[in-house]
């Protein structure tokens, strides 16, 4: 049981470094210039993006606030079920929101469909390497 802790915490690390930066920078987007020239569904993706970062980041520290909680209640078991499944749900998060992110950069600086495409495809990416391939080794 400790070893699988310790192995998720190195995961959940690596996961909350890439949404604290993203959520850092999706916070500083509405104090800029070019923000204003957002049409209102752009300002929606842009508002749903933020939503689901913060979502994102919520699920990744999430175990860090249950291990506090119950520290020395001999709960590591729970911990261990609970936090996995928090580390799954930040995953697909994570790449909602990456797919997100990519979806309103096209729509700005090329056009809608374009950036449904590019969505898509980052999307598609994120299913193909985080699931499929590791789906595929199970076998």
């Amino acid at each position: 049981m400790t070893r699988n802790w310790n192995e998720l915490l190195q995961e959940l690390r690596v996961m909350q470094t890439g949404v604290q930066i993203l959520t850092g920078f999706l916070l500083t987007v509405p104090f800029t210039d070019r923000f204003t020239a957002l049409d209102d569904r752009q300002r929606t993706v842009y508002l749903g993006l933020l939503v689901g970062s913060v979502l994102t980041t919520c699920l990744i520290v999430a175990p860090v606030s249950f291990h506090r909680v119950l520290f020395r209640k001999q709960q590591r078991p729970w911990l261990v079920k609970a936090s996995n499944v928090c580390a799954r749900l930040g995953l697909a998060a994570l790449g909602l929101v990456s797919a997100a992110v990519v979806l309103l950069v096209f729509d700005v600086v090329v056009g809608t469909t374009a950036a449904v495409v590019a969505s898509l495809i980052v999307l598609a990416l994120f299913v193909g390497l985080w699931l499929g391939v590791p789906l595929l080794a199970r076998r």
